[in-house]
């Protein structure tokens, strides 16, 4: 499948600033999966730094703006060729050892319920695969998180969000994340795009899943807010422990902090049709 991404972030500010300072992290990687046939990240009047690929095999350029500024976009436009691997990052070679993922962040740090939560969804697997496992555990958490969009909030933690019942894609990944690290299985927090067609309405383009380390396999992809394995229809951009160390964008402002106005605008289209 051809898909074809538009986004756009703008930022306003109820004063001017004296500058923005932002880490990008924009770019998707070839894999098996993905073919990047053409990609464009704009940033009109900043000056842009080094680019330079971590050891996830994640990309990243620091973009800075002078002021007096009162607004800047960051826009994104590009088309990748995918094909379904059945959820399993081939091809994308890294350096960062598995064992790095089971590291907990305040988002996904585990309580009770999320413990009873990943103990219960893998009780009767002992002699199960490892993937069964994993599948198991996605599935409970798709069962216990509702995907209800204005339930949660950016810095809603996985143990909110089940002790809530409802959330959107971040919080499903999150909590996936935890009750892998109580099975002691390695997971990570993925950023990308998702087409939907008719049946997939309601979930944004702008999506989140999560990694979990299968040994016979590597990584693999699992969505639990839309209970299925990443497909033609994704396009993965980066990783990282949690939502906010795999963001997109990050960045801090010179000066005074006044009230800032986000926008965002994700359009990704196969053909002639399209998700907003």
């Amino acid at each position: 499948m051809k898909l074809t991404v538009r986004h756009v972030t703008r930022y306003r500010f109820e004063e001017p600033v004296r500058g923005v300072v932002q880490s990008l992290r924009l770019w998707p990687s070839d894999c098996a999966s993905q073919k990047i046939q053409s990609w464009s990240v704009e940033t009109e009047g900043a000056l842009r730094g080094a680019q330079f690929r971590d050891s996830a095999r994640d990309c990243t350029e620091l973009a800075s703006w002078r002021g007096p500024l009162e607004e800047l976009s960051v826009v994104v436009t590009g088309m990748v060729e995918t094909t379904d691997q059945s959820g399993v990052l081939r091809e994308h070679r890294e350096k960062v050892p598995p064992s790095a993922y089971l590291r907990q962040t305040r988002p996904i740090a585990v309580d009770n319920a999320l413990r009873d939560l990943s103990e219960t969804a893998l009780k009767g697997l002992t002699s199960a695969s490892d993937l069964d496992r994993a599948h198991a555990l996605s599935g409970a958490v798709a069962d216990a998180i509702a995907y209800v969009p204005g339930e949660t909030r950016a810095h809603t933690t996985a143990a909110e969000a089940l002790h809530g019942g409802s959330g959107v894609c971040q919080d499903h990944a999150h909590a996936l994340i935890a009750v892998a690290h109580v099975a002691d299985i390695p997971a990570r927090y993925v950023t990308g795009y998702l087409h939907s067609d008719e049946s997939g309405a309601g979930h944004e383009a702008s999506h989140a899943w999560a990694e979990l380390f299968v040994p016979t396999l590597g990584w693999v992809g699992f969505d639990a807010a839309n209970r299925c394995c990443p497909d033609e229809r994704y396009i993965r951009l980066g990783s990282g422990f949690d939502a906010q160390d795999a963001a997109p964008i990050r960045g801090v402002v010179q000066g005074s902090s006044p009230e800032e106005h986000l926008e965002v605008e994700v359009v990704v289209t196969a053909g002639q049709q399209q998700q907003q």
